[in-house]
């Protein structure tokens, strides 16, 4: 069952990276797009931890979308050790261009499917997940 789901999620993954691609975005991209997009934010280290990168990396890719024009870094006033970090006008209309294909993409994996069908995956999914994390290979006790 493991090697099954480690493909599928592999056959899935390579599928949304494309079709954020043809969006002109990443999967890295789309992570600090949505994160800025979905909370407040404050500094990079927040957001590299609503991302779940280190900070090394984050500060990589906002290089690259800095050198985009998608995104702005300045100096918090109150702490210029902290660098704050927002969408520019060009990074906002990037969002909305991932945004429209990661919810097409998500359209195409429902294809086929019921709501009792999907609800019933994400229970599964769950389940695997809680399974996985327990280590000790017996079921874990669902989450209330």
């Amino acid at each position: 069952m493991g090697l099954r789901l480690s493909r599928v999620a592999r056959s899935v993954s390579r599928a949304f990276d494309d079709a954020l691609a043809g969006a002109g975005g990443s999967l890295p991209v789309w992570l600090v797009m949505i994160s800025l997009k979905s909370r407040k934010v404050g500094n990079q280290r927040e957001l590299a931890d609503a991302v779940g990168i280190r900070e090394a990396t984050l500060t990589h890719h906002l290089n690259a979308m800095d050198a985009q024009g998608l995104v702005t870094r300045r100096r918090d006033p109150a702490n210029r050790r902290v660098h704050l970090v927002e969408l520019t006008e060009q990074g906002e209309a990037a969002f909305l261009r991932l945004r429209e294909a990661a919810t097409g993409f998500d359209r195409r994996l429902r294809q086929g499917f019921s709501a009792g069908d999907l609800d019933q995956l994400a229970g599964l999914l769950e389940r695997l997940e809680r399974n996985a994390a327990d280590g000790t290979g017996e079921a874990a006790e669902p989450r209330s």
